[in-house]
Formats: structure tokens, sequence, C-alpha cells
């Protein structure tokens, strides 16, 4: 055990970069559906990373932690067509004990994803975006309207938690207003109930993308799948930020977490980091120039 929370702690302070330890605690939250469990008001709180080592373990009792990955067309939103083909993952992780949830990448079918956390008797408290693309928050894909964080707001006045550099995309593709959207750095951590979520700044696919460790999980969105990465020719993505985030950041990531990707573009929904790095491609291209011949043009 002290050599998993020792490993784990030293990760956490390799991809932090911030300073300041103070909490700071959001707006309180409504309940949903009549199930809140709590007898106060429920707080988001967050903190940018102190870079400090805790000698307090990062593994969280697994009938506390509250971890759902689920399938855009399959599990909710089954009637969209859209997100039949896009196949995104949304997850849901939060603290079982105060009934506390963030939704990850909401979009497409909002009600459903909150009538699910209302039968397992959780209640959003806030939302995480991996980034901009409405795929994943919300927005106009090529002519479609994919619903997200708009429609997550008007029934439910959540802080919606991104990177700095990402809030202005998010703030064109979606409308949402910026009292809305929550900004951070990297190595910032949300914690929902007691559970703590640390934000990992990984730039390429978009300049503010972000990754999401939470006990021994990195939920990736479009940084990184099992097979492949992120796409790096769309508007506000550098294929150089994107070599740096898979061979620095993440590089520090211990190979058993498991990697929960943005998509189901895989046979499987999910692989330890040693696996990945393993057999995806990406991993292959060992130096800039390798990388910037491929990617690059």
């Amino acid at each position: 055990m002290t050599e998993r929370v020792n490993r784990f702690a030293a990760v956490a302070v390799a991809v932090a970069v911030a300073s300041v330890s103070v909490i700071a605690a959001l707006p309180p939250v409504a309940s949903f559906y009549g199930r809140d469990r709590r007898d106060g008001p429920s707080t988001v709180r967050w903190k940018p990373y102190s870079g400090e080592v805790s000698d307090a373990s990062p593994e969280i009792a697994p009938d506390r932690l509250y971890f759902r990955q689920l399938l855009a067309g399959r599990d909710f939103a089954t009637d969209d067509d859209v997100a039949r083909q896009m196949v995104n993952f949304v997850y849901l992780v939060g603290d079982r004990e105060t009934g506390e949830a963030l939704i990850v990448d909401p979009a497409y079918g909002i009600d459903d994803l909150l009538g699910i956390l209302a039968n397992d008797e959780m209640r959003c408290v806030g939302a995480l975006g991996t980034h901009f693309h409405p795929d994943h928050v919300g927005g106009s894909l090529q002519g479609w309207s994919i619903e997200g964080i708009t429609r997550l707001l008007e029934v439910a006045p959540v802080p919606i938690h991104l990177q700095a550099d990402e809030v202005p995309w998010v703030e064109r593709s979606t409308g949402a207003g910026v009292t809305d959207l929550v900004a951070h750095a990297g190595g910032d951590i949300v914690m929902v109930g007691e559970v703590p979520v640390t934000l990992v700044h990984t730039p390429g696919h978009t300049p503010g993308s972000q990754c999401f460790l939470v006990d021994d999980k990195l939920i990736a969105g479009d940084t990184l799948f099992l097979d492949g990465c992120g796409r790096t020719d769309f508007p506000g993505s550098d294929p150089e930020a994107m070599y740096e985030s898979l061979m620095t950041r993440l590089a520090r990531v211990p190979d058993d977490t498991v990697l929960y990707p943005g998509h189901f573009y895989s046979s499987e929904p999910s692989a330890t980091m040693g696996h990945t790095r393993a057999h995806n491609y990406v991993f292959r291209l060992k130096t800039p120039e390798q990388w910037m011949t491929m990617f690059g043009g």
C-alpha cells in the first residue's frame, strides 16, 4: 500500500503546476428528482494543487467511489442517430456516501443522464469538460444540433469545470456564459464529496484539452484512445503540443492505471496504460521529428 500511495502521489506532483492551496466553495446546487440524501446544501470544492506529497492514501474505498462509463446512443440518448454514429463515452464520477456526482462531457441526452443518476440515488453537482467540441459539451456539429451543457444549465445551475485555455472556445461553441464556467490550471483538484479528481492539462487536440485522474483511472477525452490519439488538424489543434502531452505529461501515469477514452473506437472500452503504451502506434514514434512527420502535416 505504501508503495502505491507514494507512486500515485508522485504522479500528482508531476502533472500539477499550480502552487496555491486554498479551497474555494462554489454555490450550493439543488438536488434532483427528490433524491437528496443530505441535510445541508451540496457544494463542489476545488483547490489549485499545492505541490505537496501527502501521506494520506489517494485510494478510495470501492464502496464509496461511484464511477460509470456510459455509451451515448446505447446507454442513453438511444433515439439519437448522431449519438449512435459518434460513439461518445460520458462518465459519471461521484461519492456514494454523499450522493454527489460530476458528469464528464455531458452531451446528447442530458435528462437521460440526470435520470440515471437519480436511479442510482445520486445527484449532479457539477460537470467536467475535456474539450470544447460539440460531441462532448454540446453545440452544432456539421449542421446537427447536439444537446449539452446549455441544457444542463437550464435544469441544474451547476459549475462547468474547464481548463482556462478552453473557456473562450466553449463560450463560442455552446453559448454558455462565462459565469457558468470555472477556469482551471493543470493540476487543480476538484472534490466531489470527498472524492478528489485531478485535472491534467493535455493540449494538442485543442488548446485546453484535459484529462482526469481519479483513483486508478484516467479519463482521457480525445487526448488518447486505446488505438491512436485525437486529431491535430482541427482549429486550435497543435501537433507539437500533443506530442508533449502524450510523451511527457501522460508518460508519468502508472502502467496499471486504467485508460477510459472519449470514444468507443476500439474493440474494448478501456485498457491499462501499460497495455496502451505497448500496443498503441502513437507510442512507437520516439522523437519529435518522427511525430511531426506523421502528424505535422
